[in-house]
């Protein structure tokens, strides 16, 4: 059996139903940084829409204890970097659980509900690899999609709090 993780958000090559949550790893110098995906359900492209960019990012605001960095919608799913405010911050199944609710309970069409799908996926960094590097890789999401020419031309991106890492 291929030990590799299988893509997110419902490929075809996936060889697990459910993505493998595990707790990030806590230095004693540093929060971890995760990076996570999470899919709209049925892959319905509903992101792209100022409106929704506000309310997501509202929803991160208020669910504020992980504080969310870089981030890209795409019209099916979200990346998004994160990290734990404190020691105590629920855990980032709870915490991702909380603001889907949030943004669930505020989406302007009721009849597209459900939004997200029931899982995500995360994986925290790890101190061989560069935030700027991964982030580069994910900004350029709308580019290889067709949606943008460069990637700043994209709307639905950017950083609410600056992780350092």
């Amino acid at each position: 059996m291929n030990n590799q993780s299988p893509p997110p958000c419902g490929s075809a090559a996936r060889r697990r139903n459910q993505p493998i949550h595990l707790a990030p790893i806590e230095s004693w110098d540093r929060a971890p940084l995760v990076f996570v995906t999470a899919c709209t359900a049925h892959r319905q492209p509903l992101l792209d829409h100022q409106l929704i960019h506000e309310l997501i990012t509202g929803a991160w605001r208020e669910a504020n204890e992980w504080q969310v960095g870089r981030y890209v919608m795409m019209p099916d799913h979200v990346h998004f970097f994160c990290s734990p405010v404190s020691a105590q911050s629920r855990a980032l199944e709870k915490w991702m659980q909380y603001w889907k609710s949030l943004v669930t309970k505020r989406w302007p069409d009721s009849h597209l509900i459900p939004i997200w799908q029931a899982s995500h996926w995360d994986r925290q960094l790890r101190r061989e690899e560069n935030y700027d590097t991964k982030w580069e890789y994910v900004r350029q999401n709308p580019v290889r999609r067709g949606l943008a020419q460069q990637p700043e031309e994209w709307l639905f991106q950017g950083q609410l709090n600056e992780l350092v890492w």
